[in-house]
């Protein structure tokens, strides 16, 4: 994981990510899954470019009530949070050219 990327769990969730005054994206995976393996590189890279969003990972098998709470049935998936609430939801392997468009709509929102 890069320093860009934090792993955070049911602890530091409402801290980090509900009560963040950017956008969040948050990678549920877990260490099996060779999908989320596949895509780590992507999130990284999106977080290397984005200091206007913090992005971070949750560990599904580490932090099932989180998991639980999102109604996450699949991994990876890929949730952006603003204001405290799910604003987009992504599934599956993306590109980062979709990752970016999500967090430059939620972006986008802010500045109108």
């Amino acid at each position: 994981m890069s320093a860009m990327v934090r792993e955070v769990n049911e602890n530091d969730f409402e801290a980090t990510v509900l009560q963040s005054d950017r956008p969040v994206l948050v990678d549920f995976w877990a260490s099996w899954c060779a999908p989320c393996r596949a895509l780590a590189p992507r999130v990284e890279a999106v977080a290397a470019r984005r200091a206007d969003a913090r992005v971070v990972k949750v560990d599904v098998d580490q932090n099932p009530r989180i998991a639980q709470r999102y109604g996450i049935r699949a991994i990876p998936t890929l949730i952006v949070f603003h204001h405290g609430r799910e604003a987009e939801r992504l599934l599956g392997a993306v590109s980062e050219a979709e990752i970016e468009l999500r967090l430059d709509r939620q972006l986008g929102a802010t500045l109108h």
